[in-house]
């Protein structure tokens, strides 16, 4: 089975929710002996070198990168206006990635190629008019509704109509494009649910997040109490909107309930803003050199995201490492949770404040919590099983 992935940006090493998604794809795929091509772009802010790498994923399978300049231009992002493109999607593409796309495509035949959500979905041209390939189409994310909330939640008018205007550019491109694959694979049944509704008439499947269960580990004995965590890509503006509400709103009353309670930040590229709230109770670590070892030395991890769709790879592996887990309704979206029994959802200040009330006057409970959650990842989220009905689909496909 030759496969080839399309994806916005280079997936190692395996550090945030995207990079994790794909490289778990390939490295189950690879267990069940596919043919795996890598096509990414290499966006220069947050640009991979290449040269660097040292993953055993890496060295099993054929690679190739293009350099792009994604980054807001403050003209171009004008003069779309005046266009009837999406410059959240268009910002993605380039001709010398498109050329070198082509030329691979001419180079070798694939049975399928799968495209690693909404950015790179420009060149599908390329590949239609290039190849014979069955064409998958992963949604990572419902970007538009992203967007949408977004838009909802800003204060100031002028950027908030902006916003609105940009997710409605982008529902109008993301459901243009929705029917021209093969097949959908969601990452949640919600979000299966919203492609359905924006009139998706091609075969559909959820796929949830994989992990490598393998790679999560715990050392009890390493881990601190009272403590909270939040681990997240802090250049994601739902994970900052998110904690800003927590820091501002909520955090203040928690910090009393305790005066060893200790709640740790972390995450790649911190937004400088944060740092402003370090303090003695509160610890902004920004970029960690291993998450799970940071995840394994905390107890109770905060996930209060207010906007945001798709499915939170970190929830899922804090889930993995027996964390507890409080978090909101649109943080725990998609996931095969239930509250009180493998997670805590809390959406309002006074929950949040319940529930991690309750976590600290008994151990047992947040332990229990994370007992729960492990077994639920691990029912759900297998690498193998996940990639073997992955592999399932594609010998459907590649059969008609």
């Amino acid at each position: 089975m030759k496969i080839l992935l399309i994806t916005k940006r280079v997936p190692f090493p395996p550090n945030s929710g995207y990079p994790i998604v794909v490289y778990n794809t390939m490295k189950g795929l690879l267990q069940l002996g596919a043919d795996i091509t890598l096509f990414s772009l290499n966006p220069m802010k947050g640009s991979i070198d290449i040269e660097d790498l040292n993953d055993p994923i890496f060295d099993q399978i054929k690679y190739h990168t293009v350099d792009v300049d994604t980054e807001v231009n403050v003209w171009s992002a004008f003069f779309n206006i005046f266009t009837n493109q999406s410059y959240n999607v268009s910002r993605y593409y380039s001709e010398e990635a498109a050329q070198q796309l082509e030329s691979i495509l001419r180079e070798k035949s694939f049975d399928v190629i799968q495209f690693e959500g909404l950015f790179v979905v420009p060149y599908l041209d390329v590949v239609k008019a290039n190849s014979n390939a069955k064409l998958i189409y992963r949604a990572h994310n419902i970007e538009f509704t992203m967007w949408e909330r977004l838009a909802h939640s800003e204060r100031f008018l002028v950027r908030r109509k902006y916003l609105a205007f940009l997710a409605q550019r982008l529902k109008a491109y993301e459901t243009d494009q929705i029917n021209r694959f093969h097949q959908i694979f969601a990452i949640s049944e919600p979000d299966r649910q919203s492609i359905l509704r924006f009139g998706c008439e091609v075969p559909m499947t959820v796929f949830p997040v994989a992990i490598d269960l393998e790679k999560y580990r715990i050392d009890k004995t390493k881990t601190s109490f009272p403590t909270l965590f939040h681990l997240g890509a802090m250049d994601w503006r739902p994970n900052q909107e998110g904690l800003e509400w927590f820091l501002d709103d909520i955090w203040p009353d928690i910090e009393k309930l305790n005066k060893d309670l200790r709640f740790y930040i972390a995450g790649k590229n911190m937004q400088k803003h944060f740092f402003e709230y370090d303090s003695d109770n509160l610890i902004v670590e920004g970029e960690v050199f291993d998450a799970i070892e940071f995840m394994n030395s905390k107890a109770i991890m905060i996930v209060p995201l207010i906007s945001g769709t798709g499915m939170r790879v970190k929830i899922i592996e804090g889930m993995a490492m027996k964390k507890c887990i409080i978090a909101t309704t649109t943080a725990a979206e998609g996931i095969n949770c239930r509250h009180g029994h493998d997670i805590l959802i809390a959406d309002s200040a006074d929950e949040f404040y319940r529930y991690i009330l309750q976590c600290i006057i008994n151990p047992k409970r947040w332990m229990e919590i994370g007992e729960n959650a492990r077994q639920t990842v691990e029912n759900d989220h297998g690498i193998k099983l996940i990639a073997g009905k992955m592999l399932e689909i594609y010998k459907e496909l590649i059969s008609v």
